[in-house]
């Protein structure tokens, strides 16, 4: 199982990636919620509110959720990270298994 993390620039776009990767059997579970974000962006800091969201799928599947958030991210460089999960009770797995074919 992995984790993959990105941020959004609002909770729309949040929700319809999630949505879109809940519905094409990509993720099991896609969570999102506000935060605040500090960065340089064309020599300018910025600190602006977004969302964020993590993915809960298989390492078989880092390909897809990439190709869907790079082709539908209103940012030109989001950043998409894979963070191996090394423990995961069993019954959980399960139930993952069912909805990630």
């Amino acid at each position: 199982m992995i984790f993959i993390y990105t941020t959004c620039s609002n909770e729309k776009e949040a929700k319809k990636l999630g949505n879109s990767m809940i519905t094409k059997k990509m993720a099991a579970c896609v969570d999102f919620w506000p935060v605040q974000s500090c960065y340089h962006w064309d020599k300018e800091l910025k600190c602006v509110s977004q969302f964020m969201i993590i993915v809960t799928t298989f390492e078989t599947k880092i390909e897809e959720v990439n190709e869907l958030i790079s082709k539908n991210h209103s940012y030109s460089v989001p950043l998409i990270a894979g963070v191996d999960v090394r423990r995961i009770n069993r019954s959980y797995k399960e139930w993952m298994m069912k909805e990630v074919p």
